[in-house]
């Protein structure tokens, strides 16, 4: 027995008198306004209601359960009309937890952008690329890049961050400009990223019409932070491995000079990561789907930036 249907079907019959005018009102069979009464009387062990040809009156049980009942039944209905609200107008504080360039470069220059959406939502930032536990931080989501591992999680792709190779002019007319990447491997110093986690380099390859080629060079200097490693690479000391979205400024100013045209690393797929439920909260929801937009937007203008290098 669907036991609200009931008890609603209940409380039309005493409001309105009859069985037929409460079937009207609710849109169903009367034999099964009927049926539900008859099912929650059993159910209850009682009788709620005395059936006449003309009249149907409250029995002592049932102004007992009908006074509970309507007090429920508006709960309910206030109930609803919260939740309604908040999915409408979302509320509350968020707590999230991003890497540092992108959540410097990208995330945190658009929030105005978001305030103005949903100024009942209110955010407390982390910054950082170490692992976060959701759990037991309380926290509400995570945007990572590169593989996912833990499977229980939700994680939602986000787009891409790509990267390049580039150097100063100054370094170029020092160390010669490279025609192949690996020349880059012959005398050229490479600034690389080091993973903060496992304090050992990340993989850089790089490929161009089905020919892919990993770049070591000389090492002297090397950072854990992607807006460390710019910051190396525009005092001139070598080739860096940027992150187009932090570049663009100094590849447009000429700045920075991009090694040779064509050869590229695999795109790095971002995440938003968050915990599995089935009922996502409102506030959750529209920042993810915020940030989905937002990556979106950020790819195409990324994509025309990185063109007009060309």
């Amino acid at each position: 027995m669907d036991k609200f249907q009931a008890m609603l079907a209940f409380t039309r019959v005493v409001e309105v008198g009859t069985f037929t005018k409460a079937s009207e009102l609710l849109d169903i069979p009367k034999p099964t306004v009927t049926r539900l009464i008859q099912t929650l009387e059993k159910e209850l062990d009682t009788k709620l209601l005395n059936r006449t040809t003309r009249r149907v009156t409250l029995t002592t049980d049932g102004a007992a359960y009908y006074d509970r009942a309507v007090r429920l039944l508006s709960d309910l209905r206030e109930l609803e009309g919260v939740m309604t609200k908040a999915k409408s107008n979302p509320r509350g504080r968020l707590k999230v937890n991003v890497p540092a360039p992108i959540g410097l470069a990208i995330i945190i220059p658009a929030l105005p952008e978001f305030a103005a959406r949903y100024p009942d939502i209110q955010i407390d930032f982390g910054v950082s690329d170490r692992p976060v536990d959701l759990f037991l931080e309380n926290v509400d989501c995570v945007v990572r890049t590169g593989h996912i591992a833990d499977q229980s999680l939700v994680a939602r792709r986000l787009g891409d961050v790509r990267q390049v190779l580039c150097a100063t002019p100054e370094y170029w007319n020092k160390h010669g400009r490279p025609t192949h990447p690996e020349d880059l491997n012959d005398g050229h110093v490479v600034i690389r990223m080091i993973s903060s986690r496992t304090n050992r380099p990340f993989p850089l390859v790089v490929s161009k019409d089905g020919e892919r080629v990993e770049v070591d060079g000389q090492r002297d200097y090397t950072a854990n932070d992607a807006t460390a490693t710019l910051a190396l690479g525009l005092t001139g000391l070598g080739v860096i491995h940027a992150l187009t979205f932090q570049a663009a400024t100094h590849l447009n100013s000429g700045a920075l000079v991009e090694a040779f045209d064509g050869w590229r690393a695999d795109p790095i797929p971002v995440y938003i990561v968050y915990p599995p439920n089935r009922h996502l909260s409102s506030k959750v929801r529209v920042f993810v789907d915020w940030l989905a937009e937002l990556f979106a937007r950020h790819e195409r203008d990324e994509k025309k930036t990185m063109q007009g290098q060309k």
